[in-house]
Order: structure tokens, then C-alpha cells, then sequence
């Protein structure tokens, strides 16, 4: 009986010491905003549906049940990986994001006046969502060998490499993935400790990005002029939303009970938190964000704790993009930033984002998992 006993417990299976292994917290963490994502999309589906005069009313409550699934199963099997393979995973996908970048002129498909699409089978998927994850994990492998090899020239390629991402960003255009993405790699920038001459050299260009894109770019500028001059330019999402925000007070109107937002055009989207607040109240939508936020620090958490440099940088540099995006788009529910089509993670209706965030938290939970000497002793 012993000898049996012993024998069960030397065969574990590999799901046996994944679950050992995996930051369990930040997994249930995300698994709860998931659901808190389809409960919201359960709330929203039926207004957006009446804008798109769609048969089903829960139409993009299934569709996003279908990714929420995907993006699980994706994440749990990147989380399966090695370090290196996890690495690897990254790499593949910033070169399968750029060639597929490229090609958008000629396979991709125009929404709302931006050819950020592409086709595959039945699904749209905008590769710049995979392209940012994918490029965190590049810039730390770089910062990491330079600081093995001190004579490679990793700055200088991961530069090229974000100004050629920046560029095909625009060019979409896609304002607001290209502020997202530079954000994070300014994060990544100070994590790794870099000089202070790259540092200035990075704010002079993102400077320049911005006074460029204003000038030459309508949508932009009509976006910074709207929310600079709201009395005198169209804030009608905006006000929708704070309207929505308004007259849900602490408590909400109840599940179902929301009526503004059927007049607010991306209340599943980008203004989900708007929806939330009117149907849940105030106190529900600060316990969602402080789910996310604490989702957040988890991974910061666990990435002051990580021996590994290039983890420490692709784990903290993931949370930041995460927090970012979190952030962004609050401020833009509260019109406290010009509208930039960001999605709350985990939260809003959306198959790139959703299926890119499940990639980002499956990189963070191979990148953070329990292995010999990963951690600090004692911590």
C-alpha cells in the first residue's frame, strides 16, 4: 500500500504540476474578469444589437462567450510552456504580426473608415492587438542578452523595430495603439535601466510622432479638438457616457434596467464602463476595476520576486500594458482623454482584444511559474 502510495505521488502528470506551479491567484484573478466580461456582455449585447437591428439579442454575448473560451484555452496552454518556449511563442508572433501588418493594404478590410482588419475563416482579428504583447517580450529578450553581452547592439534594434511598428500603426491608422505601445516600451525602457541620452531621444521622437499625427492625420485632430473643445466640436459618445455614468449613482438601475445605453453606440466596446455603471452602480464597477488592478499587481508582484531578468522585464513590461490600457480607457469613459478605441481588458466586447490579453496573461503565467531558483529564496 506504501509502495503504491509513493508510486502515485513520482508519476505526476504534467496538468498535475502545471497546477502546482501556476501563479493560482492571478489565474483565478483572470478568470473572474472573464466572467465579469460575459455578465457585462450580457448587459450590453441586447443595445448594441437594437443600433444593428441584429436577429439575436444576445448576439455578441455569444460571440464573446466563443473568444472568452479560445482566449482561455490559449492561455492556459502557452502557461504550459517552458521559459524559452514561452520566448519563442512571443518572437513568432511579433514576426507573424508585422508580415500580416504589411499585408493589410492588400488582404484587409476597412471598419469605421481604418483598415486595421484582416480575415481568417469566420473571424476579424486586428494583428496590432497581437503585435503589442509580441514586442514587450522581444524589447526584454533584447535588454536581456545586452546585458549578457554587453557589445550587442539590442537598443538600437529594438528602436528600428518600434519606429517599424509605429509607422504601420499609423498608417492604419491606429492612433491609439501606437500611444499604447509606446507607453509600454517606455516602461520596458526604465525597467531595463537604459541610458538617460535613449530616454530623451525617445521622448523627442514620441513628441514629434504626436505633432505629426496631429497635423496630418483628420481623425486625430478632430479626436484632440473634440475633447479640448467639447462645446464647440462632437462629444456625443462622451457625453452619452457620462449621462450613462450619472444616472446609475452608487447602486445601478439594476441589471437590464440601463436606458442610455441604447443611445450610446460603444457601450460594448470602448464604453463599457459606462454600461456598467448605469446598470450596476458605482460600488459593483469600483469592485470590477480593483479585480483588475489587482490583477495588475499580482504580476508586478510576482516580477520583483523573479531571479530571471528577462522575466522580470516581459512580466512587468505585460502588467504595464495591462494597467495602461486599463487606464486609458477609464479616463476616456470619464472624458478626461480623447477617445482612442481601447477597450477595458478582459471587460469590453471585442475578439482581438480579448484573444490578445488571454496571450499577454498566458505569457505572464509561463513567464511567473514556480521552477527551481525562479524566485528569490525566502521570498
Amino acid at each position: 500500500m506504501v509502495t503504491q502510495v509513493l508510486t502515485s505521488r513520482s508519476q505526476r502528470t504534467l496538468i498535475g504540476e502545471w497546477w502546482r506551479s501556476i501563479d493560482q491567484v492571478t489565474l483565478t484573478l483572470m478568470i473572474i474578469l472573464m466572467g465579469a466580461g460575459l455578465i457585462l456582455a450580457m448587459a450590453s449585447s441586447p443595445a448594441a444589437v437594437a443600433r444593428l437591428d441584429y436577429a439575436n439579442p444576445f448576439y455578441f454575448l455569444y460571440k464573446q462567450m466563443f473568444f472568452a473560451g479560445l482566449g482561455l484555452g490559449g492561455a492556459v496552454f502557452i502557461s504550459l510552456m517552458s521559459v524559452d518556449y514561452a520566448r519563442r511563442i512571443g518572437v513568432l508572433t511579433l514576426l507573424g504580426s508585422i508580415a500580416v501588418m504589411l499585408a493589410l493594404p492588400y488582404v484587409g478590410y476597412e471598419v469605421k473608415g481604418a483598415v486595421r482588419w484582416v480575415r481568417v475563416g469566420p473571424l476579424g482579428l486586428q494583428p496590432s492587438e497581437f503585435a503589442k504583447p509580441a514586442f514587450i517580450v522581444f524589447a526584454a529578450w533584447m535588454f536581456a542578452m545586452k546585458k549578457r553581452q554587453p557589445k550587442l547592439q539590442a537598443v538600437p534594434i529594438v528602436f528600428a523595430v518600434y519606429l517599424g511598428l509605429i509607422a504601420m500603426m499609423i498608417s492604419q491608422p491606429d492612433f491609439g495603439q501606437s500611444f499604447l505601445l509606446t507607453l509600454c516600451f517606455a516602461a520596458v525602457f526604465f525597467f531595463a535601466g537604459l541610458s538617460l541620452g535613449w530616454v530623451l531621444f525617445m521622448l523627442c521622437v514620441t513628441i514629434l510622432g504626436v505633432v505629426a499625427a496631429y497635423s496630418a492625420l483628420p481623425h486625430v485632430r478632430a479626436r484632440v479638438e473634440a475633447f479640448m473643445s467639447p462645446n464647440t466640436a462632437d462629444s456625443y459618445q462622451t457625453d452619452k457616457a457620462l449621462e450613462a455614468i450619472a444616472s446609475g449613482g452608487f447602486f445601478g438601475r439594476g441589471p437590464g434596467g440601463g436606458n442610455i445605453k441604447y443611445s450610446l453606440p460603444d457601450g460594448h466596446t470602448d464604453f463599457i464602463f459606462a454600461v456598467t455603471v448605469e446598470e450596476f452602480g458605482f460600488l459593483i464597477s469600483a469592485m470590477v476595476i480593483m479585480l483588475l488592478a489587482a490583477f495588475v499587481a499580482r504580476a508586478f508582484s510576482n516580477a520583483l520576486r523573479l531571479n530571471d531578468y528577462f522575466c522580470q522585464l516581459a512580466t512587468a513590461g505585460l502588467a504595464t500594458m495591462i494597467g495602461m490600457q486599463m487606464v486609458i480607457n477609464l479616463f476616456v469613459n470619464l472624458n478626461m482623454a480623447p477617445s482612442k478605441g481601447m477597450t477595458l481588458p478582459f471587460l469590453s466586447y471585442g475578439g482581438s482584444s480579448m484573444l490578445a490579453l488571454c496571450f499577454s496573461a498566458g505569457l505572464i503565467l509561463a513567464f511567473t511559474r514556480r521552477r527551481p531558483g525562479a524566485y528569490a529564496y525566502g521570498r
